[in-house]
């Protein structure tokens, strides 16, 4: 029987993809979840969960705000 073993920062950084797919209402929506696909994926990612968060929710912020019919 074969068995797949992926690489849990690659799964993480996917999920983070599809979690920035659903940006947000509301700037601070927004902001939460862009903070914890971040911060997620720091954490596996062997980084530093607090910047990573703080990267993630201006990104995700900065991103919908420019192309709000993107979110």
């Amino acid at each position: 029987m074969d068995t797949h073993t992926y690489n849990p920062a690659t799964v993480l950084g996917l999920v983070a993809l599809l979690g920035l797919s659903a940006c947000g209402d509301t700037i601070g929506e927004q902001a939460l979840l862009g903070g914890a696909a971040g911060g997620g994926t720091a954490a596996v990612a062997g980084g530093d969960p607090l910047t990573g968060a703080a990267v993630g929710a201006a990104a995700n912020v900065a991103y919908c705000q420019t192309y709000p019919e993107r979110c």
